[in-house]
């Protein structure tokens, strides 16, 4: 169930007195060798869950615990807990090359490692009768003629890594962003002061937060039972918060708690069980690289040992829950390959990066609708469905519509879990030099403006899901998307717009975190 107090928050800690400088040792490009939808908060703190993984109705469930009264920065269960979300961090990496702004990893490779061996990429398949704009994809593909062989694009193009290194940080935000609001809020400029405030009066920025690691993380339908699964996705959104806040403030108390978070989960996490483990592995590694990027390359002193244990909870506990995909609703399998993405860039795994675009690129034609598919919606990539099943699986609707998603019938809870991990997933390959946003613009401007006015109040037609839409509450989503597509490829998006200005400053739930203070009005900074 969905209601008006799903947005994570707590008023917990007050904003550190005075903004500190803090910098990274350098942006680095590193190559080193070495993955039950929760149902959504209530407002009286009662968790929610997953559903069956199977089947139309398989996948979240929106959850989270719920605010524990009027201030709409409460949310879940008292004390050091924060029902939603936890960590990530990292530890200072070996020195290397030159990295290039944003997406591209250029310079020279230093002693980070070297950079990918050449050759081209596989071809992919094209699409159904030319109609769809994205078939099935190779290996990978590169948007700048790369000669890394590990990934092919869907259109047989050259190779997304180009052969170069991964950029660090570079899972979500990178220097070029993170200096841009840094110096923003330096300048006491808005939104981003207000966005900084927040965070750190929100428990989930705590200098006092205490992480709840599990051995097993065991997540039944609707998160029932819930054993580690609020704890996990608290934990991973609060090792995130506190990165942020240390690179924003300076102060190495906030990634001293990052780093606590990381090692306490590293230490001992060995599984996910139940129905839901692969979605809520997804949620988690979802956010825990994001967090690990930002310490591991700000100078913020996490020991290579700590960084080496947590880079191996990444690839042998989370990413074998999440390599292949889930034919579940399509919000499930984004959020594997947000995850999948994000484990590759910081591990420096170029397969399992690629790996996770050319799973992007299958999924995304299947979740969102355009004319150029066709009278029918692309089927998703795993799974048998076509004909009735096909309609079935996209909650009866029958008549498409320009930016219509698979679930949204269902509800736009889930629609904007799906959206968010798919813009998500974008902006770190966009960083990396692999511009996904571009390959679909079309199809993602046309999804977030179609839900968007719904959001803003419009009447639904008869013809879209009999004439009601449920949830139809704006979720803290939409600052990355707009970016990319209104600020960076100068698409017109009024709807989504309206949004945003509606939502500002945005705050947490599940893979949804701070987007108005890492994304807000940001421009091409980074790029």
């Amino acid at each position: 169930m969905r209601d008006a107090s799903h947005f994570l928050g707590f008023s917990k800690a007050t904003l550190a007195a005075g903004v500190l400088a803090a910098g990274f040792a350098g942006c680095t490009a590193h190559s080193v060798g070495p993955p039950a939808d929760a149902g959504r908060g209530s407002p009286t703190g009662g968790t929610g869950g997953a559903d069956p993984p199977a089947g139309p109705d398989a996948s979240a469930g929106k959850g989270g615990s719920g605010g524990a009264g009027g201030n709409p920065d409460v949310g879940g269960s008292a004390g050091s807990t924060s029902k939603g979300g936890s960590s990530g961090s990292g530890a200072a990496a070996g020195t290397s090359g030159a990295a290039g702004t944003g997406g591209s990893a250029g310079g020279a490779a230093g002693n980070g490692g070297t950079s990918g061996a050449s050759g081209r990429g596989g071809a992919g398949t094209s699409g159904a009768a030319g109609a769809r704009d994205a078939g099935s994809a190779g290996n990978g593909g590169a948007i700048d003629a790369g000669s890394d062989g590990s990934a092919g694009r869907p259109d047989g193009g050259p190779s997304d890594a180009g052969g170069k290194s991964f950029v660090h940080p570079g899972v979500l935000v990178n220097k070029g962003m993170l200096d841009f609001v840094k110096a923003k809020i330096a300048s006491g400029a808005e939104p981003w002061k207000t966005a900084l405030a927040r965070a750190t009066s929100n428990a989930l920025g705590s200098k006092s937060y205490v992480p709840h690691p599990f051995v097993t993380v065991d997540c039944g339908s609707y998160s029932n039972p819930d054993n580690g699964c609020t704890e996990e996705k608290n934990d991973a959104n609060a090792a995130y918060t506190q990165a942020l806040l240390f690179y924003y403030t300076g102060d190495v108390a906030y990634a001293q708690k990052a780093i606590e978070i990381m090692n306490a989960w590293s230490a001992v996490l060995k599984d996910h069980t139940n129905t839901n483990a692969p979605l809520q592995a997804a949620w988690a590694a979802e956010s825990f690289p994001r967090a690990a990027e930002i310490i591991r390359y700000a100078g913020a002193g996490w020991a290579d040992a700590d960084v080496a244990q947590f880079a191996k909870m990444l690839k042998d506990v989370y990413l074998p829950k999440l390599i292949d995909g889930s034919s579940s609703n399509g919000n499930w399998e984004l959020s594997m390959i947000e995850a999948v993405i994000h484990i590759g860039i910081f591990n420096d795994d170029r397969a399992t990066f690629d790996k996770g675009v050319a799973m992007w690129r299958e999924r995304v034609p299947s979740y969102v609708y355009i004319a150029s598919d066709g009278p029918t919606p692309v089927p998703p990539p795993r799974g048998t469905k076509t004909g009735a099943a096909l309609i079935s699986f996209w909650y009866g609707q029958s008549m498409m519509m320009d930016g219509l998603s698979q679930e949204t019938c269902r509800d736009l809870g889930h629609v904007q879990y799906g959206l968010a991990a798919m813009l998500n997933a974008a902006e770190s390959a966009a960083i990396q030099g692999v511009d996904l946003h571009a390959e679909q613009a079309n199809r993602i401007a046309a999804a977030l403006e179609f839900h968007a006015k719904f959001i803003n109040g419009a009447a639904v037609p008869a013809t879209l899901c009999t004439g009601a839409l449920t949830a139809v509450t704006a979720d803290p989503m939409w600052e990355i998307g707009y970016n990319a597509y209104a600020a960076r490829l100068g698409r017109a998006l009024p709807e989504t717009q309206m949004v945003i200005q509606a939502i500002r400053p945005t705050s947490v739930d599940h893979h949804m975190a701070w987007e108005t203070l890492t994304h807000a009005e940001i421009g091409k900074a980074g790029f």
